[in-house]
């Protein structure tokens, strides 16, 4: 799921924005949603320090004592990923809103087929280097790796967790973990676990995950166990536990 943040000083503008946007990924069966609308650049600077995004869509010309331009160099101090697309009917800043890596710069007044372009284009990039994704169909369907706790088997499918929703595709877990970069690792026959997550491992081989809900859990296998902890002290097994011989 991708998270938008939009930010103009025009209310009226702001909701065209807002409606525009969920066309897009209605009609192009995008995996995305809108966690931040306002016409205050505070609010932004507020959502940064804890909030969760991954693509911003700012006005330069605020009207404020913030600008799009000051906006857009504390979201890059907090965050060197996220996608920023500019709008403004001043076309004289698009020189200096690329030195904050923009995506792209759309002139005022919006269009839908101008955003769309641009929207399909994020997407498309996300697609060609996906180092911090996983796509989980072909509707576009991203999630962050580092959001996921840990990828459930169940029967034919498999179950990704997160804090907030629960995800499910149909793949086998061979498949996946050659999609996912080396913190992902299998604990357990029905279970890949994120290392980064991990908050404890209790006595009875149950892995807990920081920021987790009590249901939010999953278990080392005794196939696993050995190998498994060596990779959580050590970091020096490959993440596909059950190519290994277990008899050593």
């Amino acid at each position: 799921m991708m998270n938008f943040v939009l930010c103009d000083d025009n209310v009226g503008i702001l909701r065209k924005l807002e409606k525009m946007l969920d066309s897009i990924f209605i009609r192009n069966n995008l995996s995305g949603q809108i966690v931040l609308s306002t016409p205050h650049p505070q609010n932004v600077m507020n959502y940064i320090e804890n909030g969760q995004f991954d693509a911003v869509i700012l006005d330069i010309d605020l009207k404020n004592e913030f600008s799009g331009l000051y906006l857009a160099n504390q979201i890059r101090q907090k965050n060197k990923k996220a996608y920023i697309i500019f709008t403004t009917a001043h076309l004289e800043y698009s020189m200096v809103a690329y030195k904050y890596k923009t995506f792209d710069f759309i002139a005022k007044p919006l269009t839908l087929e101008r955003l769309e372009e641009t929207i399909l284009r994020l997407y498309d990039d996300i697609c060609i280097d996906s180092s911090g994704y996983i796509k989980l169909n072909k509707k576009n369907s991203f999630l962050k790796n580092e959001d996921i706790f840990f990828i459930q088997k169940n029967g034919k499918k498999a179950i990704f967790k997160t804090k907030n929703h629960d995800y499910e595709i149909t793949s086998s877990f061979s498949d996946i973990l050659d999609t996912l970069p080396n913190n992902f690792v299998r604990c357990h026959k029905s279970y890949i676990v994120n290392l980064d997550k991990i908050s404890s491992i209790q006595a009875n081989n149950t892995i807990i995950f920081k920021d987790s809900t009590a249901d939010q859990c999953c278990y080392i296998g005794p196939k696993y166990e050995d190998l498994f902890m060596e990779v959580v002290k050590n970091g020096n097994a490959t993440k596909h536990l059950e190519c290994i011989d277990h008899r050593r």
